[in-house]
């Protein structure tokens, strides 16, 4: 697979058996073993996501692990929703680790990926070197259950809540319409407007008309189409099925992540920045693009020099 200038290969996946489950992993820059870098996708992502910092990262001598987490490309499907929970999904990546012999790895996160780093270093953390996490800051821990507080403050139509209140409604609406559904998420510089009355994420799948720009080809697009009609959406959506399981999970964590950590926000992004990340991440620090939520798609270049200039400059 390479990109719309033809520049960037995309190296070819391996099925590993790790944690009772098979991933699909991607793998490059195996001559720098010993120096690794894990790199976790979103919603509704993949792998492929990461294909401008591959190289990039390769060059500046890391070993890079890309795994299709759970539910994702040609990756185990479990059924049970609660096969979905960060317990799980941070144990892929523990068992990830073991599997290629390390102790520990500097991890990157976008959007739910950003959430599982989050949640590794929290419950595993001898097993993180440095965190870098796109789009989604730390989620505090706050006296509700996740969904619950937002179904109060959201209500019923946030698709969050949806997706907890009408399991296997959304899912088969995607399913439908999932060159329809990525090509209409998939976009940038869209035009200020009122939210529609609906779900979102419903709401894009049906919707006749793209609004802004796309952020990629159309051959870029039709990997991440290949790779939901392989999984289909239900596994990624389990994993928004298991935040109020997640806060309970978490209620006797240490909840100060004290690993070094470098936050990339978009600034158009529809995800607030967090106002009190440094009280829970205290070796935290910020920058922010000129983009929206697909931080690394929308500005690869951009993304690469913060990224490897912070893993530089904190190369200890």
């Amino acid at each position: 697979m390479s990109n719309k200038n033809n520049s960037i290969v995309f190296p070819k996946s391996t099925m590993v058996s790790v944690n009772n489950i098979e991933l699909e992993v991607f793998e490059a820059g195996k001559e720098n073993k010993g120096n690794p870098i894990v790199l976790c996708h979103g919603f509704p992502e993949n792998a492929f996501s990461w294909r401008f910092q591959i190289p990039e990262l390769v060059k500046a001598g890391y070993h890079v692990i890309v795994p299709n987490q759970r539910g994702y490309g040609k990756s185990s499907c479990p059924t049970e929703i609660t096969e979905y929970d960060i317990k799980h999904l941070t144990g892929d990546l523990i068992a990830l680790l073991d599997h290629f012999g390390y102790e520990k790895a500097t991890f990157i996160g976008h959007d739910w990926g950003a959430n599982i780093v989050w949640s590794l270093a929290l419950l595993h953390p001898k097993r993180i070197h440095k965190i870098i996490n796109l789009a989604l800051p730390y989620q505090e821990r706050g006296e509700k259950p996740w969904i619950e507080w937002m179904e109060e403050i959201f209500g019923a139509d946030n698709y969050f809540v949806h997706f907890n209140r009408q399991v296997g409604v959304a899912d088969a609406i995607l399913d439908e319409n999932k060159s329809k559904f990525l090509g209409n998420l998939f976009r940038k510089n869209i035009p200020p407007a009122m939210p529609e009355p609906g779900m979102l994420m419903i709401n894009l799948a049906k919707a006749e008309k793209s609004l802004g720009e796309p952020i990629m080809s159309k051959s870029e697009l039709a990997v991440y189409v290949s790779a939901f009609e392989t999984s289909g959406f239900t596994g990624g959506i389990n994993w928004y099925r298991n935040l109020d399981r997640n806060w309970h999970l978490l209620a006797d964590v240490n909840p100060i992540i004290q690993h070094p950590t470098l936050m990339i926000y978009g600034e158009q992004d529809m995800i607030p920045k967090s106002e009190n990340l440094t009280d829970f991440v205290p070796n935290a620090e910020v920058i922010s693009l000129d983009c929206g939520h697909c931080i690394q798609q929308e500005k690869p270049e951009e993304t690469n020099q913060a990224i490897l200039e912070w893993l530089e400059h904190h190369n200890v």
